[in-house]
């Protein structure tokens, strides 16, 4: 009897395991949506920001960094969700507040003044920010949620197609979106209606999340060391400081004027959301055909030279926005692709690194402190680019040539700082499966680098078959 209710829990088991990898696949194609215009940079919010209310780059820098002030905010609130319930509850709940937060802003669209861009942008960053910090919170959950029931052994497998579905969400809904805005001449109601399909769709991602039979795996943890410990354990990882001080460099390069990129090719190169959105599909397909080549040479030669050498090469193509004008657009598509294949391997690269890098002794907190220091600088970045940009457009009549002088910076710093992570020393092997809550700000910077279907991308890394 023993042994058949034995057997039975074991099916039942298996069961819901298999229950729960399908709905959370299709958890994550119909969240795909709304998690995509949550990003900083992307089709819907730039076209929002550009077309509808015209607001000044200042405030658009400010709203660019509110996700990333959001990302820091919740490293202190982190401790105490994880103590009030389980991730499960705390990530159903906190997307459903993110999901009504959209919601209320599709009724109010029609009723922010579009004739005071300055009111408009009062009310569209405290949005912003009360949304992005719920969005913060749900995905970190997620992240934990995931970890707690996925077993090790499977993550590879399930992850690399659930990866697959998601960039084919993304890719489907950055080519529909643009065209349904540039279609409508991106009236007030043609963003109603992508927050309203998009809001829809997001109720099934909950309730299949909320019925989901996921199962914690029993986990085996040695006791942590105290907070001094682990203090002392970061002081003593040069390399680790070290690749936090080229991520603070790399999140104030591609930060500054990283969201202005999109905007100039709004108002400056007159292209449409749908063109915009065909340049974001092609760099995503182009990031997601080149991961599996990157993979194998990073595994192959290692991380900082290949990373390095992906660096340099997508930020000297870089050059070429600085001469970028209408009668040359067209070069724009070639770039995004190149740039896509090339960023692709530098981002891949930042995740596998960090898993050789980071001090297992105190894990928890290296992951908050590089999240931290990362957050706050990719917070102000885009600030200041914006107050820049505004104070040297009102002086200067030749706009074209202000942009170009200001996409200057991204690729000159990123260059230098290489410098930095190649004084990285990088050990032979990392001993950590998964980290989530590290890889939060290459996410959310994502959406700046048009690789959008990496806001919901899950990191891993294979078991390796070599005896």
């Amino acid at each position: 009897m023993n042994a058949t209710t034995a057997r039975a829990a074991v099916a039942q088991r298996k069961a819901d395991l298999l229950r729960s990898f399908r709905l959370c696949t299709a958890d994550g194609i119909v969240a795909m949506p709304i998690v995509t215009m949550s990003l900083p940079v992307n089709v819907f919010i730039t076209a929002l920001v550009t077309k509808a209310f015209a607001l000044p780059k200042p405030a658009i820098g400010l709203l660019t960094a509110m996700p990333f002030v959001a990302n820091f905010l919740q490293i202190f609130a982190a401790p105490f969700i994880a103590r009030w319930r389980p991730p499960k509850t705390v990530t159903v709940l906190a997307a459903s507040i993110h999901l009504a937060l959209w919601v209320a802003l599709g009724a109010l669209l029609p009723f922010i003044p579009r004739t005071d861009p300055s009111a408009a942008a009062r009310w569209l960053i405290l949005w912003f920010f009360v949304s992005s910090c719920f969005a913060a919170v749900a995905g970190v959950s997620w992240n934990s949620w995931i970890q707690e029931w996925v077993p090790a052994r499977l993550r590879g497998k399930y992850f690399s197609r659930r990866n697959a579905s998601l960039q084919f969400s993304t890719l489907t809904f950055l080519f529909v979106a643009g065209w349904t805005l540039a279609h409508w001449s991106y009236a007030i109601p043609a963003f109603q209606a992508v927050i309203a399909v998009s809001c829809f769709v997001r109720i099934y991602s909950l309730r299949w999340q909320w019925i989901s039979p996921t199962r914690a795996l029993p986990q085996a943890e040695a006791p942590p060391l105290s907070i001094q410990a682990q203090f002392q354990v970061l002081l003593r990882a040069r390399s680790f400081l070290l690749f936090v001080a080229f991520g603070s460099v790399w999140s104030f390069a591609a930060n500054c004027f990283g969201p202005f990129y999109h905007v100039f090719m709004f108002e400056q190169l007159n292209f449409s959301a749908f063109d915009v959105g065909i340049l974001s599909t092609l760099t995503a397909l182009g990031g997601a055909l080149a991961l599996p080549a990157w993979g194998r040479l990073l595994d192959r030669f290692g991380n900082k030279p290949v990373m390095t050498f992906a660096l340099i090469t997508w930020q000297l193509q870089n050059f070429l926005w600085c001469f970028i004008t209408p009668a040359n657009r067209s070069l724009l598509y070639g770039m995004w692709v190149f740039g896509g294949l090339t960023s692709a391997c530098f981002i891949l690269g930042q995740f596998t690194i960090l898993l050789r890098l980071l001090p297992v002794e105190a894990k928890n907190l290296a992951i908050g402190f590089n999240l931290a220091v990362t957050s706050l600088v990719a917070a102000v970045a885009p600030i200041i680019g914006g107050a820049v940009l505004q104070w040297a457009l009102a002086r200067w009549t030749d706009d074209l040539a202000v942009y170009h002088v200001c996409f200057l910076l991204q690729p000159i710093l990123s260059i230098l700082g290489a410098g930095i992570l190649l004084r990285v020393h990088e050990p032979a092997a990392g001993s950590l499966t998964m980290v989530f809550g590290a890889m939060r700000n290459i996410r959310t910077l994502g959406g700046v680098l048009g690789l959008d279907f990496l806001i919901n991308y899950v990191f891993y890394r294979a078991p390796s078959k070599r005896p």
